[in-house]
């Protein structure tokens, strides 16, 4: 395994699993390895907790499962997770790093674009989705849906974890450099502590410029694909007169960004936290961009990134070309042997305005 600092490409990771070093109840097989990640599996049982926690240094999540916890629930035939609540899944996946190996974890793409907030603690955590180098443990997963109740069966991917050696963030000028060498977005890039995107809210004559998410909609069940009407959980959101849009608090939006990303076969991207100046509402909750997204070569010419947009205290008006956030570009510590796009099956490459893909296209 390469020495490099940077994030761990997916020929790193299989390493990992064959050594040991990434265990689990199921053999890790198939897509479960991705360019620049892992796909977490749930495990057989969910825990309704009444709150959300962290473990704490020096405490085992088991532990303050015994606080918090309300009833079991056996997930083995399916069950359903419903909105407003909050559960504690083990996953199928436990890790014995070594002590220069961290990791860090996010949501799936589609997890993110159901309102399916879903996020990684460990035992010592004093953040969420993030693992300390060396750490030696079990990994559970915080589901917490808010605009649909979802049908969840064991072995369901709804987040996923990405390993790094040291830290492989670009500086500004590393990311302008990167950039003159092989773009990273169409037009001029707005680099301030990342690469700056936009929200595009001037679609084609005719089309929406977004969804809403309808309030009191049915079940779905994760494990259908192309399957639910839209117009059953999402209703168009179309620019008001005069250009934007207005959130409602509350509401959650699927929106797309004005520009089209690309992330280097050498690098990986992630969307860098909400930050509050930019307005009251918090954009992407699913921030990994894998190596070759929107890379012409693996099929990804013009992929714009989809955000998950939910409006929080009061209504905010969110103008065309406003920007909403920036992605962080990362090194890998080597060439992945994968790349995102259509050759691994990738379900958004090449992507402008799209629902998860649970729904049938619009």
């Amino acid at each position: 395994m390469s020495a490099s600092a940077g994030a761990l490409p997916s020929q790193a990771i299989e390493a990992l699993v064959a050594s040991g070093a990434i265990r689990a109840d199921v053999p890790v097989s198939g897509t479960l390895v991705q360019p620049a990640s892992l796909d977490l599996r749930l495990g057989t049982v969910a825990y309704r907790v009444r709150a959300s926690f962290l473990a704490g240094a020096g405490r085992r999540v088991s532990e303050r499962l015994e606080e918090f916890h309300m009833h079991r629930i056996d997930l083995t035939q399916g069950a359903v997770l419903e909105t407003g609540c909050v559960y504690l899944v083990p996953l199928m996946e436990s890790l014995a790093l070594p002590a220069d190996i961290s990791a860090v974890a996010n949501a799936k793409s589609s997890t993110g674009r159901l309102d399916l907030f879903t996020r990684l603690i460990c035992d010592n955590g004093t953040e969420f989705d993030r693992i300390e180098p060396g750490y030696t443990g079990p990994l559970w997963a915080e589901i917490s849906p808010r605009s649909f109740s979802v049908l969840v069966r064991p072995g369901q991917r709804l987040n996923q974890i990405r390993f790094r050696r040291a830290s492989g963030a670009l500086s500004d000028d590393a990311l302008r450099a990167l950039h003159a060498a092989s773009p990273l977005v169409d037009g001029t890039p707005r680099i301030d502590g990342g690469l700056g995107f936009s929200v595009d809210l001037m679609p084609p004559e005719g089309q929406p410029a977004g969804y809403r998410a309808k309030p009191h909609s049915g079940l779905i069940d994760l494990d259908l694909i192309g399957h639910y009407p839209v117009s059953d959980f999402w209703e168009p959101v179309f620019p008001r007169r005069g250009g934007g849009i207005i959130l409602d608090p509350g509401a959650f939006y699927i929106l797309v960004s004005r520009e089209a990303v690309h992330v280097p076969p050498d690098h990986a991207a992630e969307m860098a936290p909400y930050i509050a100046m930019v307005g009251e509402f918090r954009v992407h909750y699913a921030g990994f961009f894998d190596p070759g997204f929107g890379h012409a070569a693996a099929g990804g010419a013009g992929s714009r990134g989809v955000l998950e947009v939910r409006c929080h205290e009061s209504p905010f008006a969110l103008e065309h070309g406003q920007i909403v956030g920036r992605l962080v570009y990362e090194r890998m510590a080597e060439l992945p042997e994968i790349l995102y796009g259509s050759g691994l099956g990738s379900n958004y490459q090449g992507q402008g305005l799209k629902l998860a893909k649970h729904f049938k296209a619009p």
